[in-house]
């Protein structure tokens, strides 16, 4: 266990170094945006989901209330209770403790410890999550202090990172064959006909569907029988 937490830490490094810069754009917006730098550090340690950040600090900088911006992040976490459910089965104890291990999940976290049968490390996805966790609080300390030195995010090219780090989540996952790609295909048909005319976070969640591909019965293209377990993973 403590050789596979290793590992997990060398996997998250990556990721926590983007999480840096993606934590540093959230502090400098949310100041921007008029909350103060501890309420902006508080929720990183609290919510510590970059799409649900940004989504409500969006509508908090357009003039929306606590209330929408509130409906706007959990929106967007409602795409940790599939991944929840995929992952209760590899978690030891009762239901409180599971729950209590299903808060270190994050979506790189999450897709690194599938082990590609349906099952996931789990000291591999806490020791992931570990260095992605302390990036996040400092990008965040550092852009809600420094805010005013740092400037417009944009400028600093800081608004590229997000697409970015999504999209090395996604060529990870295509390797997992046929069935993965035809699933990024209709999840990515889903969002775009929806980003338009539906409010943030609808097109993720309904995009989300098209993990769905992965349940059906007979092998891949590769004739691997496990393929259907892999996609859905």
């Amino acid at each position: 266990m403590n050789a596979s937490f290793r590992a997990g830490l060398r996997a998250g490094v990556p990721y926590a170094a983007a999480g840096f810069l993606l934590s540093l754009s959230f502090g400098v917006l949310a100041r921007e945006a008029g909350m103060s730098a501890v309420a902006a550090i508080v929720m990183s340690a609290i919510v510590f989901a970059g799409s649900a950040q940004f989504a409500a600090i969006s509508i908090v900088a357009a003039g929306g209330g606590f209330g929408p911006a509130v409906a706007a992040g959990a929106l967007m976490n409602s795409r940790f209770l599939p991944m929840g459910i995929a992952l209760a089965p590899s978690l030891p104890g009762g239901p409180l403790w599971r729950a209590a291990q299903g808060q270190g999940v994050v979506d790189s976290s999450w897709a690194l410890s599938a082990r590609g049968d349906g099952t996931f490390d789990r000291a591999f996805l806490f020791g992931s999550t570990a260095p992605q966790y302390v990036t996040w609080l400092l990008g965040t300390v550092t852009g809600a202090l420094a805010g005013d030195v740092l400037g417009d995010p944009d400028r600093l090219g800081l608004d590229a990172i997000y697409p970015t780090f999504f999209l090395a989540l996604l060529i990870v996952e295509l390797r997992n064959g046929a069935r993965a790609q035809q699933a990024a295909a209709l999840g990515a048909a889903l969002a775009l006909a929806l980003v338009s005319v539906t409010p943030a976070g609808v097109p993720v969640l309904v995009a989300s569907l098209a993990a769905l591909v992965g349940l059906r019965d007979g092998t891949d293209d590769a004739g691997d029988p496990d393929g259907a377990q892999e996609t859905a993973a």
